[in-house]
């Protein structure tokens, strides 16, 4: 078995999802946490672009989060049964990119006033739309009762399930209009091993 190191901060952020599919696997990894004052002068140099998260295999690096997530899941037998398939996680899992592209406006924003706006528009706008297409995809597939693409857990079901925490930095109850996709999130963090790892991870604040 290959010997696995995921680098990133002490936050659950970009490094999260690979976190939760070694949980699922089963398969023992270092998880490394890095203090944000001490990475530029201990990882940034071995960082292909310069940012973590960061998955050592067998002493080759790998970065980008999505790449890093659905090598995992390729090897951990979560990426999907077929091209279609896989596909189809994609398609999902990059719908999360816009939506935190979405996000990242009135993340950034410090003005108090406009980030107020901003936040309106990103909570009563952008997010329901992108969820409400998430939630036609989730119901086109067995009528969302089971997972969103398949009939088998994939990277796409943990991403979903995984988002709650970001989202609720600007939105309290994301999925409380979406009520297939807050049964999916429910479903993904009953299975014994996210729940366990839920349960013991670091408390952080993102």
């Amino acid at each position: 078995m290959p010997t696995y190191k995921l680098i990133y901060f002490n936050a659950r952020g970009y490094g999260e999802l690979a976190r939760l599919l070694f949980a699922v696997a089963g398969v023992p990894y270092e998880d490394i946490r890095v203090e944000r004052a001490s990475w530029p002068n201990e990882y940034k140099a071995i960082c292909p672009f310069g940012q973590m998260p960061l998955l050592e295999v067998d002493g080759k690096i790998l970065a980008q989060s999505s790449a890093i997530a659905r090598y995992l899941a390729m090897e951990f037998g979560m990426a999907g049964k077929d091209n279609w398939e896989q596909a189809r996680i994609d398609m999902v899992v990059d719908s999360f990119g816009d939506i935190l592209q979405d996000m990242r406006v009135p993340y950034l924003e410090t003005d108090p006033e406009k980030k107020e706006a901003l936040v309106k528009q990103f909570v009563g706008e952008s997010l329901p739309k992108r969820l409400g297409y998430l939630e036609n995809i989730l119901k086109e597939n067995g009528g969302g009762q089971g997972f969103i693409v398949g009939d088998s857990l994939t990277w796409a079901d943990l991403g979903v399930a995984n988002s709650v925490d970001y989202l609720k930095l600007m939105c309290p109850n994301p999925f409380e209009n979406f009520p297939l996709l807050a049964g999916l999130v429910q479903r993904v963090r009953e299975i014994p091993q996210v729940a366990a790892w839920i349960a013991k991870r670091p408390e952080t604040a993102t």
